[in-house]
């Protein structure tokens, strides 16, 4: 069964739960005329309602923070006296009565973190005051591995609560899997953007430092505005915080390059920017239009051309920014571009592209990769969409 499947069951459970349980708490009393629905929508409401605030701390993991800051709503759902979160090495969190029992909590699931297997078992507690007398512990897995359980304490022994507790540690462990999925997005954005830097070309920077060498005797203050273009460019290429950027900041990047690169070509190289000024604070991929722009210099200069016209534009499209970038040179078959596309240039062949489109539909979703129109001695242009505003995405 996949994870969404998994994912619908464990919600459909937790509602026939919380519904079943609410509905007696609410048939215990008299309707208040603030109630909004019939008394199972408003129960379907209240645990859909507990669950969603419940979800978000457990997105960071399963850490002793949001075990605290998700412990009261999942108690929430099981309607339970006492509730307990623990790791493979200690309790996280208790939340409810009793929290005396923290001290043996390790030794009785210790065959729990073993098998992977819930259990219920007597609490053994001497003190009469203690509502405290049954538990029931259910693991907490992702992919195979158990990292903690879940512990839920009762009066009396409830094969409700039994069920109900597997069903909502079901729940907890989905939450776990997309923060894996979380972590995992986030370590491959970390290495595409290191394949990304790796790019950058040791020609390119030999090139730039030869042309800038060659101005420091005719054009000494050209030559030190060249080193400062290319200190803020390589800074900005190799930064280590962010994950995203803005328009703005991207664009300055590409028009440093741009000088590095110009200087070298000269008038063989011409280059237009047309920049609407409500799009720059757009956030974006870090590093996400500079490869775009480099394979426009490169296909634009390369064998024997002896002039290349490349276009920059960023405009605003109502809900989105729209960024194209058009080259005259020498093109590519699309044959051999649908190739790169899909991971079949070989070797470096294409690798920018294929970076970029991927990080696109990874950041925004399928709809939002790169469009690009070429062929032999046509040119090529590309053509970026990116969204206003998506959560999650913030320039820094």
């Amino acid at each position: 069964m996949t994870g969404a499947g998994y994912a619908v069951i464990v919600v459909l459970a937790l509602l026939l739960f919380g519904g079943g349980l609410l509905l007696g708490r609410r048939t215990a009393r008299p309707l208040r005329t603030s109630d909004v629905g019939t008394p199972v929508e408003h129960a379907t409401f209240e645990t859909l309602h507990t669950a969603s605030l419940a979800a978000p701390p457990l997105r960071a993991g399963l850490t002793e923070d949001s075990a605290r800051r998700s412990a009261r709503r999942l108690r929430s759902l099981l309607g339970t006296d006492a509730l307990c979160l623990t790791d493979r090495d200690g309790v996280l969190v208790w939340d409810g009565e009793g929290d005396h029992h923290g001290r043996d909590v390790m030794e009785q699931v210790a065959g729990v973190l073993e098998t992977g297997r819930d259990t219920a078992f007597h609490s053994g507690c001497d003190d009469l005051d203690c509502p405290l007398k049954w538990a029931v512990a259910v693991p907490l897995t992702v992919d195979h591995r158990v990292l903690g359980t879940l512990v839920a304490y009762a009066p009396r022994e409830s094969a409700v609560l039994a069920r109900a507790a597997g069903e909502v540690a079901r729940w907890v462990c989905v939450q776990l899997e997309l923060a894996e999925l979380d972590r995992s997005r986030t370590q491959l954005i970390e290495a595409e953007i290191r394949a990304l830097r790796a790019q950058i070309s040791p020609h390119f920077i030999f090139n730039s430092l030869a042309a800038i060498a060659s101005f420091v005797r005719t054009d000494p203050e050209k030559a030190r505005e060249l080193l400062l273009e290319f200190a803020d460019f390589t800074r900005y290429s190799f930064r280590r915080h962010g994950d995203f950027t803005t328009l703005a900041d991207e664009l300055h990047s590409i028009d440093q390059y741009l000088a590095l690169v110009r200087a070298r070509f000269g008038e063989r190289l011409s280059v237009t920017l047309q920049v609407a000024p409500e799009v720059l604070p757009v956030a974006l991929p870090f590093l996400c239009l500079q490869p775009l722009v480099e394979n426009a210099v490169k296909h634009g200069l390369e064998g024997a051309v002896t002039s290349s016209r490349i276009t920059i534009s960023a405009l605003d499209a109502g809900s989105e920014a729209e960024v194209v970038i058009e080259d005259d040179g020498t093109g590519m078959d699309p044959q051999r571009l649908r190739h790169i596309l899909r991971g079949e240039g070989g070797g470096s062949t294409g690798i920018g592209l294929l970076n970029v489109d991927e990080r696109l539909r990874q950041v925004y979703g399928d709809e939002y990769g790169l469009v690009i129109e070429t062929g032999i001695g046509a040119g090529m242009r590309i053509t970026v969409r990116l969204p206003k505003y998506r959560a999650g995405v913030h320039g820094s």
